[in-house]
């Protein structure tokens, strides 16, 4: 894939939490678009945030078997970069360049390394640009 999104946790997280319907709403369509088009990606990072997230850290947990199936359904179909030591290597470079956390620069380096044009999340500075990557927030107005 190339030129195509890379969608954060945040995306996949909203697109249960019915706490903000707007948010929801949004996730939603960008999935449900993106399935239809085959035109965004995830890392393992990503599945493995979300999983985590919905099952233990959000405020109504998912059941496994409700997890599981938005595995199968709205992660997997995404899933284009698998962990490497070029992808580790790329994310320490960044971190090191330009003060990101970790984890950050790992969703960054993912970004890149699956040839996208858009980074998909609200943890970082909308608009920013990395190596022809921009940032942008889905959420913002």
């Amino acid at each position: 894939m190339s030129g195509g999104d890379f969608f954060d946790t945040n995306l996949f997280v909203y697109q249960v939490d019915d706490s903000a319907p707007v948010k929801q709403a949004t996730a939603q369509r960008l999935i449900s678009d993106a399935l239809a088009t085959d035109s965004a990606c995830v890392s393992f990072q990503v599945i493995q945030e979300t999983l985590h997230v919905l099952t233990r850290k959000f405020a109504r947990r998912v059941p496994p078997d409700v997890a599981a199936d938005i595995m199968r359904q709205s992660l997997l179909p995404f899933w284009r970069v698998q962990p490497s030591t070029a992808l580790y290597t790329r994310a320490l470079n960044l971190q090191s360049r330009l003060g990101f956390s970790f984890y950050d620069s790992l969703i960054i380096a993912a970004a890149l390394e699956a040839g996208c044009t858009r980074l998909l999340t609200e943890d970082l500075q909308d608009g920013q640009q990395i190596e022809g990557l921009i940032i942008e927030n889905p959420f913002t107005d």
